[in-house]
């Protein structure tokens, strides 16, 4: 008598088809399932800078609840307009003659926006709670914009210092382009229209000037100076000359681009708190304009 067994492998391979249908049917479950979860996001792979701004890292809820918001509208900031009164239109001004001699002075700074040394003076004038005006060259503003709306965001006035800073006799033409360039460039960049322009080393007989006037521009020059273009003097000593020639309506010339400025920097925070503590107000130039009884140079 015989008895038929079956085949062992054949079993095992019967085993293993059942297995593999299994694991198939599992599979294609998990994944119709997953497709309709969101991946989570690891946050060491989010970026920890775009350049220039460092982006702090975020954890993975807050990131969830800031997709699901709507984008915040960026704030608008109000075009500001640096007129001059029509008195100044067209004229020269070396300072101004305030009524009852009030102690009132006016920083100008001139050649920025520059890397380094204008962030540095910024810091300098918001801690004193001073506003200065910043004559700015065009290129200058190309190649820092961030630094040209923050100054203006912190409230100090602007006028225009040309395109290329070039003290060489210019055509209308030349002249028309190295004012009105940077003027549109100031306003694109920072929603700024000024009408206070300064020619580059005070020269005025190089066609800038001239043109400048014929466009009711008031040409503002300086009626003191720090002298801190002179490469041979130490921070001191611009200090003693902004001191000894300070009187009410004056305005003063530094400089904040075109070089190492330093010793500048250096000399700001004596400048202000001496000038404070002799009584001295500080005001920009179009704040200094709208004071009555000015002397100008016709």
């Amino acid at each position: 008598m015989s008895f038929w067994a079956p085949d062992v492998t054949d079993n095992h391979q019967q085993q293993r088809k059942i297995i593999t249908v299994f694991a198939i049917a599992f599979s294609v479950t998990a994944c119709s399932l997953t497709a309709g979860i969101t991946p989570q996001l690891k946050t060491n792979h989010l970026p920890t800078q775009i350049n220039p701004i460092q982006v702090p890292q975020k954890n993975l809820t807050s990131q969830i609840n800031s997709q699901s918001q709507p984008p915040t509208k960026p704030t608008k900031v109000e075009n500001l307009n640096f007129t001059v009164p029509a008195t100044f239109q067209g004229k020269t001004i070396y300072h101004v003659q305030p009524q009852n001699s009030e102690k009132v002075i006016a920083l100008s700074i001139d050649d920025g926006p520059w890397p380094n040394t204008t962030i540095q003076m910024l810091d300098i004038l918001k801690q004193n709670d001073v506003k200065a005006t910043f004559f700015w060259v065009g290129q200058a503003i190309q190649a820092n914009p961030e630094i040209a709306k923050r100054v203006v965001a912190e409230g100090h006035a602007i006028g225009n210092h040309t395109w290329h800073h070039w003290y060489r006799r210019m055509d209308i033409a030349t002249a028309k382009s190295e004012i009105e360039r940077t003027n549109e460039l100031i306003y694109k960049t920072t929603g700024v229209k000024t009408s206070l322009f300064r020619p580059p080393g005070g020269v005025l007989n190089n066609g800038l000037a001239a043109y400048a006037k014929s466009q009711n521009y008031a040409v503002v020059m300086w009626s003191q100076t720090s002298a801190d273009t002179d490469p041979r003097a130490k921070s001191q000593v611009f200090v003693k000359n902004v001191l000894r020639d300070a009187k009410p309506g004056s305005i003063v010339l530094m400089h904040d681009g075109g070089g190492d400025r330093t010793r500048t920097v250096q000399a700001l925070p004596e400048i202000i708190t001496r000038l404070k503590q002799q009584g001295y107000r500080f005001v920009t130039v179009p704040e200094l304009l709208k004071i009555e009884q000015s002397t100008i140079n016709r």
